[in-house]
Order: structure tokens, then C-alpha cells, then sequence
């Protein structure tokens, strides 16, 4: 049986270009892993193997890989930085014990870093800080340090000091322990020497390290008396501290180095040995029922109990789609039945792998505390929980947000659209924030991202790696028809040729029904001049009319029709002549009844740092956006608002550029409301001109 104590699950995140793919380099050189370097810039390196990854020079997909560091196993999730796929990092950080936030020591604190470090707080997840790039220019460390504590409200607890920044950067000062680890130019992190303090950083280096030492007491009553009575504590019972107050969220040790240069990667290793949770730490996660109310159980870590696995991510390769799994208690050999909650169906275990971004090991088993890949499921998707068939529950699923941009695809040839459509299958699987859907209206398919650049890189999958070429069409915004004025009218149809004819003829009221209502329709008809058996023929007359509204043939919504009279011919009049007669009495009647054009508004969540709210909130006013809150956080503002989604293509680049790309926003469908007769009248000249 495996020592959980030696385990440690953690993920690695920050903005875009701080270094996290170079520092998961590093560490995988450190531990042996791999013995050739690669590097982003060159599109080499081992987590980005992806070819738009490589090309882009980003994360685009979180990458796990394992390797050992003191007899410890760490498991490592490289994420993306990009906020369209900030998914991929809610999702791992999901799975994961402790995280490493790198920052950029000239950047500081950037827009994605603060979505990333919200998500990590969501979590609960303990963290280093590890703030990299001291060799770059204009790189300050404590400038780094005060921005997390203002911009995150976060407590950082200082653990290094660097020695000299940009091209003097040669090394690090360790405070606990008061030694200098110098570095050569060799860029061989391994080359590298351990010596007393510079003498121009004593001072600074015990300034530093009685405020470390105060923090750090502050998690041991008794030690704080002896501190306070002029006893310092020794090595190990600070480091005892610092683990508990790092396990609590209370503080965050900090580290700076340069993952590039290869300088100060190993005290960062060290941290993440000494102060990150092993899985045995960490609260247990809430079982819940099938409806999704907690039991009052928990997922303890221990592999004697029954099995709970939480599927996080699926991805597709050369060998099958792969799923990964974290496991929480349990365990899993090849070839067991496990049970999916979500579909109530078993799934039976293929092959078990541990990965290494896209190279595996294959076990036999895996226990509570491991991060796996399994192949051979089925029918699981992220989020869904694996158990004992025998002793089933289900883990607090995942709620991912919505998509709120859209596109219409189609393929360009005949051929493709099969292809197309299992191509998109696995797309959706792999990804929870993309969907897909097809447009009742048009016919086309659309495709709904988190982004622009989402959206653009599964164009590029959908291309090259299933090798579907599309032609990608303007989003359109579906519209919808009412009416505003109550009409009474009567129509009669009467067809003869020979023979039994065609008779019905209705009296009626077509009025405007509740917001949301859909359709309704109610009869008043008494003494049978229209019998009964006939009634269920006329609302299916007038409901088969909806689809088609007067003004430019988007759906009709919210009628309501009362039938009030009417008359019938005991031998010409059936079902089919009711029916008829309706369709002709909706042609007949909505064009009286002040037909009108309404517009989907969505209910708009913006967020945004303090300095940018008045640009924001005058932006929404600008697209005719109604503002209902604001409410004000640790890092920034939450806008709500009512908006119209036609004015909102295009307002995720708009926010950025507004928000100095610390912007971000969420949007659901909330109601229908009247269009402005100006949009109305421009919309209706569209459609006309698309269908003459």
C-alpha cells in the first residue's frame, strides 16, 4: 500500500505568459522526468503538445504528468492562462490538494491571475506563490508581493529574497534558514553553490524573517508564548507552522527565481514537499443523492472504503478517449465494474494508466489520493462521479459557466457533414464550455464558446485534426413575435367540388397572453354550434401557425385564443375543415392585432477592477443595457444588467480593451422585450432582403 503522506496533487496556474509551462519544464528536468529541456517559444515543450499550442505558443489544454521529488510523488497539472480557458483551471483546481501561483516579477499581478486565484479561493486550495522572470526587465519583487496583498487580498508570508533582478539576478536568499543558493551562467540548475548571506542583504534578510517568524506562530499558541519570551523557535517547528497556516489558507509562501535561467526552482520544489497538503489533509468532499442534496457523508481518503471517483477531464487521442480521474476513496484495478451516478449505468475499467502529458505508464490498480487516466469508458463526461455499484453516491458535480458567444458552421461539402457531426461528438465531450446545437429556424449548426479565441481554435481542431473544413457564418439573434392589441373576428372556410364539401366556420378572440405564457387556448362555445370533437382540430390549426409570424416569419409567442361561437354542416364539416378554418382565421387576424418584434434579453454579469466601472457601466448604457446592481468585491466591481443580446457580439474583446484585459463576463437568456422600432424595422428590411 502506497504512503499517502508522500502524495501531493498540485496544479500550476497563472496569466498568460508568466511562465508555468517553462516552470513545469523545470521541475520535470529537477525530478529526472525528461533530460532535454524544451521550450515554449520553440514549441517544444513536453506539456504543450498540442499543435495550435505549439504554434500559439499557449496552454490551450491542462496537461498532467507525474514525476518524484524527495520521495515524494508529485502529480502536476499544467493550465492554461488564457481566460477562454479558464475551464480547464476550474476544473483541475477541482481535483487538485495545493496549486503554485506563478506570477511575472515585471507583470505582477495580471487580469487572468485574479480569475485564477477566485477559482482557487472557490476551492479552497492551498498555494505557494512562486513569482518567476527576476531576470527580466523591470522585474521587482516586493512591488509583486504588495500587488497580491492589494489586487488579491491575499496574505503572502515572504520565504526568499532575491539577490540582485534583471541580468544581475544570480540567485536566492533562503530566510529560514539564512543561506544564499548562488547559481553559475552554466544554466544547469543543478550547478549551483549554497553560502552565508551577502553582507548588504543581512539587514533586509532579518527584517523579513521576524515578520516570517510572526506569522508563522501565530498557528501555535504555546510556541508564541516562548517566541514572546525571548525563545526563537527552532527550523522544524516553523516550518510545522507555516505548513498548518499554509494548509488553513491563512498565509501563502512566497518564492521568486527564474524558471527560464533555471535559478530558484528547487526551494519552490521544496515548498511544495514541506507546505501543500498530502490528500489525506484536505476536507473531505460532500457526497450528495441523486437529486443533488447533501447527505451528510464525505468522501474520506482511505483505500479500504468504497470507491468515489470524480471524472474531471476527457480527452481524445491515438488510443481512444481517455478519461481522467481523480480518486478520493477506494481503489480501482483492471478490469472492475464501477458504477456512473449520472447515467445509473455501470462502466467496466480498460486499461489504467498514469500519464506524462501525451506519454503513459500503465498500472495494474490505482488507490485513493491518485490522479489517473482510464480507458474504456463509455458514457462518462466531466463532472460525473464513479462508484462501488454496491455502495453508490455521488461527489459534488462540477457547474461550469455558460457559453456566450455563438457561430454558425457548415460544411463545405456535401460529404462532411457526418464527418462533422462525430468530429463535434468529441469536441463536446473533451470541453464542457463548448456546446453545440442546430438552429430550428435556419437549419444551421451552432457552435457556443467562452470566447473568440475558443471559438477560433476549435475552428482549427475541427480542421486539421479531424480534417473538416468549414465555412463559419455570422452569429444571428433569434428573434420572436407577439402581438399587443385583443381582436375579435370570425372566419368561415367553405370549400365545394362535388360531392361532400368543406365546412367550419368560428367566431373568436385573439389577445395578447402573460409574458412567457407560450400559446393558450380556451372555448366558450355553448349549444353546439361547434362541437366538441372539433375543438382539439382548431388549436391545432392555430398552434400549427406559430413557427410563421406576419412581420418577417420568426416564431409567434405569448396568444391567447378563445373560441366563442361558431357553426358546422352535419355532413360537410370535420375535423380537417376546423382545422383549416383556424389556419386561416391566424393569417386573417394577426396582421390586426398590432403585431410586433421581440428581442431575447440577456441577463448580463460583469466584473470588473474599481478603476474601470463608470467605462463599463456607460458601455452597457450604450447598448441599451439596463443596470439592476453593482456590488463591490476584494478585487473589483460585479455589474448586473438586462441587455439585449444583439448588442453584445463582440463585447468580450470590448471589455478587455476597456479593462486593460481584467475584464471578464457571463450572460444567460432572461426574457423577450419589444424591439426599439428603429432595430425592428431594420431587422424586418434583412430578413426580406435574405429571403427575396
Amino acid at each position: 500500500m502506497k504512503d499517502l503522506t508522500h502524495y501531493r496533487n498540485i496544479g500550476i496556474f497563472a496569466h498568460v505568459d508568466a511562465g508555468k509551462t517553462t516552470t513545469t519544464e523545470r521541475i520535470l528536468k529537477l525530478t529526472g522526468k525528461i533530460h532535454k529541456i524544451g521550450e515554449v517559444h520553440d514549441g517544444a515543450a513536453t506539456t504543450d503538445f498540442m499543435e495550435q499550442e505549439q504554434e500559439r505558443g499557449i496552454t490551450i489544454q491542462s496537461a498532467a504528468t507525474t514525476c518524484q521529488w524527495r520521495d515524494h510523488q508529485l502529480n502536476i497539472i499544467d493550465t492554461p492562462g488564457h481566460v477562454d480557458f479558464t475551464i480547464e483551471v476550474y476544473r483541475s483546481l477541482k481535483v487538485l490538494d495545493g496549486g503554485v501561483g506563478v506570477f511575472c516579477a515585471s507583470g505582477g499581478v495580471e487580469p487572468q491571475s485574479e480569475t485564477n486565484w477566485r477559482y482557487a479561493n472557490d476551492s479552497e486550495v492551498a498555494r505557494v506563490i512562486y513569482i518567476n522572470k527576476m531576470d527580466r526587465l523591470g522585474a521587482d519583487f516586493l512591488r509583486v508581493v504588495t500587488q497580491v496583498e492589494k489586487v488579491l487580498g491575499a496574505n503572502p508570508l515572504v520565504m526568499t529574497l532575491p539577490i540582485g533582478a534583471e541580468d544581475d539576478f544570480v540567485g536566492v536568499v533562503d530566510i529560514l534558514t539564512r543561506k544564499a543558493w548562488i547559481w553559475d551562467d552554466s544554466g544547469d540548475p543543478l550547478n549551483y553553490h549554497i553560502e552565508d548571506v551577502p553582507a548588504d542583504m543581512t539587514e533586509a534578510v532579518d527584517e523579513w524573517r521576524e515578520k516570517l517568524i510572526e506569522a508563522a506562530v501565530e498557528q501555535d499558541d504555546d510556541l508564541m508564548e516562548t517566541y514572546l519570551d525571548g525563545t526563537e523557535p527552532s527550523i522544524e517547528e516553523l516550518q510545522r507552522c507555516i505548513r498548518q497556516g499554509t494548509i488553513n489558507l491563512d498565509f501563502f509562501p512566497t518564492y521568486c527565481g527564474s524558471s527560464f535561467k533555471n535559478k530558484g526552482v528547487q526551494l519552490v520544489l521544496d515548498a511544495v514537499v514541506d507546505y501543500l497538503p498530502n490528500p489525506t489533509e484536505i476536507k473531505p468532499q460532500p457526497e450528495v443523492d441523486l437529486e443533488g442534496n447533501e447527505t451528510g457523508n464525505f468522501a474520506t481518503v482511505d483505500p479500504d472504503k468504497p470507491l468515489r471517483a470524480l471524472a474531471f477531464k476527457i480527452m481524445d487521442d491515438r488510443y481512444g478517449a481517455l478519461t481522467f480521474i481523480r480518486i478520493y476513496s477506494g481503489r480501482i484495478e483492471k478490469g472492475t465494474t464501477v458504477l456512473n451516478t449520472y447515467t445509473g449505468k455501470t462502466e467496466r475499467i480498460g486499461r489504467i494508466v498514469e500519464m506524462h502529458a501525451d506519454t503513459r505508464e500503465e498500472l495494474s490498480s490505482a488507490q485513493a489520493g491518485d490522479i489517473v487516466a482510464v480507458l474504456g469508458m463509455k458514457n462518462v463526461q466531466t463532472g460525473h462521479t464513479l462508484c462501488d455499484p454496491k455502495n453508490p453516491a455521488t461527489l459534488e458535480p462540477m457547474v461550469f459557466p455558460a457559453p456566450v458567444i455563438s457561430i454558425a458552421i457548415s460544411p463545405k461539402d456535401k460529404g462532411g457533414s457526418e464527418k462533422m457531426g462525430v468530429a463535434l461528438g468529441k469536441m463536446i465531450q473533451e470541453d464542457p464550455s463548448f456546446h453545440v446545437e442546430t438552429d430550428e429556424d435556419s437549419g444551421e449548426t451552432i457552435l457556443k464558446g467562452m470566447g473568440e479565441l475558443h471559438l477560433d481554435i476549435k475552428i482549427d481542431i475541427l480542421r486539421r485534426t479531424h480534417g473538416v473544413d468549414v465555412e463559419v457564418g455570422k452569429p444571428q439573434v433569434a428573434y420572436r413575435e407577439t402581438i399587443t392589441k385583443k381582436v375579435e373576428d370570425s372566419y368561415t372556410h367553405k370549400k365545394q367540388s362535388g360531392g361532400s364539401g368543406q365546412f367550419g366556420k368560428i367566431d373568436y378572440i385573439i389577445e395578447p397572453g402573460e409574458p412567457g405564457s407560450g400559446f393558450e387556448f380556451a372555448s366558450k362555445v355553448t349549444g353546439g354550434n361547434v362541437p366538441r370533437e372539433f375543438w382539439p382540430a382548431i388549436e391545432k390549426g392555430f398552434k400549427g401557425m406559430l413557427g410563421q409570424g406576419v412581420l418577417a416569419g420568426f416564431p409567434c409567442l405569448d396568444l391567447k385564443i378563445t373560441l366563442m361561437d361558431g357553426g358546422f354542416h352535419a355532413v360537410d364539416s370535420s375535423a380537417v375543415a376546423f382545422e383549416i378554418a383556424a389556419r386561416g382565421a391566424y393569417r386573417q387576424t394577426i396582421p390586426k392585432a398590432g403585431p410586433q418584434l421581440i428581442e431575447p434579453i440577456m441577463c448580463v454579469d460583469v466584473f470588473t477592477p474599481d478603476d474601470h466601472v463608470g467605462d463599463v457601466i456607460g458601455d452597457l448604457n450604450r447598448r441599451r443595457g439596463m443596470i439592476k446592481s453593482q456590488e463591490a468585491g476584494i478585487t473589483g466591481v460585479r455589474i448586473k444588467a438586462d441587455c439585449p443580446l444583439s448588442e453584445m457580439f463582440g463585447y468580450i474583446g470590448d471589455l478587455r480593451t476597456m479593462t486593460s484585459g481584467r475584464g471578464q463576463f457571463s450572460m444567460e437568456f432572461s426574457h423577450y422585450l419589444p424591439c426599439p422600432k428603429n432595430v425592428a424595422e431594420e431587422v424586418i428590411k434583412e430578413v426580406k432582403e435574405r429571403n427575396a
